[in-house]
């Protein structure tokens, strides 16, 4: 083997320019096989595993190194081929990315197995990325209980009903956005609004001469609003798990961004809205909606209780699961002694759900959901990913792909917009989920680096793929839009304002250094208490040792 390998670096030394990367890619592979060939050999015999197992790991190691291009290939060659699997499964089949992102995870761990890693630190790092989830996973169950306890007690339903009372002719574009934008807060789902609450105000809107696509725009611009801002969004809270900041840090770090963008898109929809003044009334549709809210549900004071105590919990500073657990005792409390619910019906809502069987199919499908299974979908996610993107960090084939990069990337503004595009790549080519996870991980260290907080990371993502989502006709969020309004994706997207204005002024705060929070001394400590990867002028340093240095002393907050 050692005579193999001498061979293969005399005759490249031999060989033309031209032909040097083939004919040294060609014996990498053959030495590849012949190394792996002796490691199974080495099973049978005790004595000479750990030796055969040793020449095999450095042998391997110093092929691969010898060549940049190979070392970049065989890193970016998983990533790129999971990244075909889930379009093929997310655009042509339309199907869920669940088994693409598994069969990730297997290509990936191949590839670190090829390149001289054992299994046993490949499961390490799956373990290592999941159990980083755990916190996440618990909120997810916990948002689940919330929703189902909160339509169970009537609070979704007050939402639903005050916003639709708020509707006027005049203000019709930029009412339809805050109202999206207030029952998605109260949902946690941009989907689940397009398909109700959305349709029906399509429909209205149509009724008053008012352009189905502006309609489209508004409705998107204000369901997309809440679900970024919601504490019980999905999304939500699996941004701000893969880059490790609180739920409410990222909430609140948001508002530079989705206020001004939902505030301009708001005075565009007053402006356009003013040559439509149609009867409202010409339309029984929100009467319907009203009148069966008001059969189904008793509506009082007492149902403001449970997003009272989530937003004591906030101001307080009380930790995001214990808080929205709280919210969920709350709910239960007021649906046994207001809706007249048996303790029976409260514990079957918080596993299964809510189902609404008023027989008005939009009330019914806005709000048959929640309960911890409803979660289940996206928690398994959730895990796949962050096990591929685990296997990617152990086998080194993230640090391969962004040390080039890396080096590029000496500037805030830059480090900015190099996350949203990746963001926004990702995006294009899978689903939010995969735009969050690899993104995420793989630029969360640089900011670290640069004394930022985590927070912009999350935010970024959001802006990138969350708010994008939306906008790119063959991604599922706008076939969904499309699908369920039947307008064309490209005929509302310029329209939806505020989904495509936040992005812009994240490059804007990135250009300024306004509202980009550095590190705070509680976010530094959990840093190394988490041994978190911190990379500083492209080198890869440990948190404590960042920390030590002195290089990570705050140099003042801009937000």
């Amino acid at each position: 083997m050692l005579s193999y390998y001498l061979i293969i670096k005399k005759s490249y030394s031999t060989k033309s320019k031209l032909s040097k990367n083939f004919y040294f890619s060609y014996n990498v592979v053959n030495l590849s096989t012949i190394c792996y060939l002796l490691k199974l050999l080495a099973q049978l015999d005790p004595l000479l595993k750990d030796i055969i197992r040793k020449m095999y790991k450095d042998t391997m190691r110093k092929v691969i190194n010898r060549s940049g291009a190979i070392k970049y290939i065989l890193a970016i060659a998983p990533l790129l081929l999971t990244l075909g699997l889930l379009s093929y499964q997310i655009l042509i089949v339309g199907g869920a990315p669940h088994i693409p992102l598994i069969l990730g995870v297997a290509i990936a761990s191949l590839f670190g197995i090829i390149q001289g890693n054992e299994w046993q630190d490949i499961q390490k790092g799956i373990s290592v990325s999941i159990t980083r989830s755990i916190p996440v996973i618990c909120i997810f169950m916990a948002v689940g209980m919330t929703i189902g306890s909160w339509i169970l007690s009537g609070t979704v339903p007050l939402f639903t009903k005050t916003g639709l009372s708020i509707l006027e002719p005049s203000t019709f574009l930029p009412m339809t956005c805050i109202v999206c934008a207030i029952i998605s807060v109260a949902t946690g789902t941009s989907w689940g609004t397009i398909g109700t609450l959305g349709l029906a105000l399509l429909g209205i809107g149509e009724s008053m001469g008012i352009p189905a696509y502006l309609c489209a725009g508004a409705i998107v611009s204000g369901a997309w609003f809440g679900d970024k801002m919601s504490p019980l969004s999905d999304t939500t809270n699996f941004a701000a798990g893969i880059v490790g900041t609180n739920l409410y840090a990222h909430i609140r770090n948001m508002l530079p961004t989705t206020i001004p963008s939902i505030l301009v898109a708001l005075i565009i929809y007053f402006l356009i809205g003013k040559e439509y003044t149609s009867d409202i009334a010409e339309s029984g549709g929100v009467e319907l909606l009203s009148d069966t809210l008001d059969q189904t549900f008793i509506f009082n004071g007492w149902l403001l209780a449970p997003p009272l105590v989530i937003l004591i919990t906030i101001i307080r500073k009380i930790a995001p699961l214990p808080g929205i657990f709280m919210g969920v005792v709350t709910a239960g409390i007021v649906a046994i002694a207001v809706q007249g619910a048996t303790l029976a019906d409260v514990l079957n809502v918080l596993m299964l759900g809510y189902d609404s069987q008023t027989g008005v199919t939009q009330i019914d499908q806005l709000l048959s959901k929640g309960g911890i299974m409803s979660m289940m979908w996206v928690i398994s996610l959730v895990m796949i990913a962050l096990a591929f993107g685990g296997v990617l960090e152990q086998t080194g084939a993230l640090s391969t792909i962004l040390d080039p990069l890396i080096k590029k990337l000496n500037s805030r503004s830059k480090l900015v917009l190099a996350t949203l595009l990746a963001t926004f790549g990702f995006n294009l080519t899978s689903n939010a989920f995969v735009a969050y996870t690899i993104p995420g991980r793989m630029f969360t260290p640089v900011f670290r680096g640069m004394k930022l907080s985590s927070a912009n990371v999350s935010r970024l993502l959001e802006d990138g793929a969350t708010m994008t989502a939306p906008l790119i006709p063959w991604n599922s969020g706008a076939v969904f839009v499309s699908g369920t309004l039947g307008i064309p994706t490209l005929s509302y997207a310029p329209f939806a304002f505020a989904n495509w204005i936040a992005p812009l002024i994240d490059i804007f705060w990135g250009m300024t250094g306004w509202f980009m929070p550095t590190a705070s001394d509680e976010e530094l400590t959990s840093w190394e208490e988490a041994d978190e990867q911190i990379i500083v002028n492209g080198v890869s340093v440990s948190a404590t040792e960042f920390i030590n240095s002195g290089a990570a002393k705050p140099s003042g907050s801009d937000y």
